[in-house]
């Protein structure tokens, strides 16, 4: 018994609205649980130290975004939460630079993380003697009806969780990997490349709407989504 791959359809939307958010919402804890543990109170006195979607949720990258993309059929889906507010001035432990590079790092970080953790557990699940017992234990019915769902919702949680990875890794400002780079560069190049991050988003949908974010995002998105969830 073998699982089929991700062809999309209204019902699955169930499954992945809860991948993506739980996706966002721990890529923003991420930065801010590292923030925090460097000396910045700010994301916890902002209360976006919370496993609570509510006050991550950004309608455009939550909501809008996923939802135009689901809608075109794009070939990933991704999204964004909230950036949760950070003062790199109380980086007291490692200073300004190399904590904002270490904070940046925090969000594909924990993605990267979770996806090794649901793939660990999807090829676990998925595997033909595990599928074979918990038939000849539970019936087809309880496959069906419990295990099959949640074989898909690990499928879309590993792809989703890739995806916010290796995107926020691009190095653009201002997406995390813009951010580390910026903190890695010289002062006065750091200083030259700064204009950029306010017209980093537009560059991304560009770069999306030409299709050049597919060169960028589909290789190791396809690398990876290989070894964690099986050839």
């Amino acid at each position: 018994m073998k699982v089929g791959k991700m062809d999309f359809d209204i019902t699955r939307l169930i499954f992945m609205v809860p991948a993506l958010l739980f996706a966002v919402i721990i890529h923003e804890l991420g930065h801010g649980i590292i923030a925090y543990r460097l000396g910045d109170p700010t994301p916890k006195v902002s209360g976006r130290l919370t496993f609570n979607p509510i006050p991550h949720i950004d309608p455009l990258g939550s909501i809008i975004l996923p939802a135009l993309l689901m809608l075109m059929k794009a070939p990933f889906i991704f999204g964004w939460a909230k950036p949760v507010p950070i003062n790199p001035m109380n980086f007291k432990k490692l200073g300004y630079r190399k904590g904002m590079a270490v904070t940046a790092f925090a969000g594909p970080g924990i993605n990267f993380v979770a996806a090794v953790f649901f793939g660990v557990i999807y090829q676990f699940l998925s595997s033909q003697s595990v599928l074979v017992g918990i038939v000849s234990t539970f019936g087809e019915g309880f496959f069906r009806s419990i295990v099959y769902p949640i074989l898909i919702f690990l499928q879309y949680s590993v792809s989703i969780n890739v995806i916010l990875a290796i995107f926020n890794l691009i190095p653009i400002p201002p997406l995390d990997g813009g951010r580390i780079l910026m903190s890695l560069l010289p002062p006065h190049l750091e200083h030259k490349l700064e204009p950029l991050e306010q017209w980093g988003f537009f560059i991304v949908i560009i770069l999306l709407a030409v299709g050049a974010l597919n060169f960028l995002i589909i290789p190791p998105y396809m690398f990876f989504t290989s070894i964690l969830l099986g050839s």
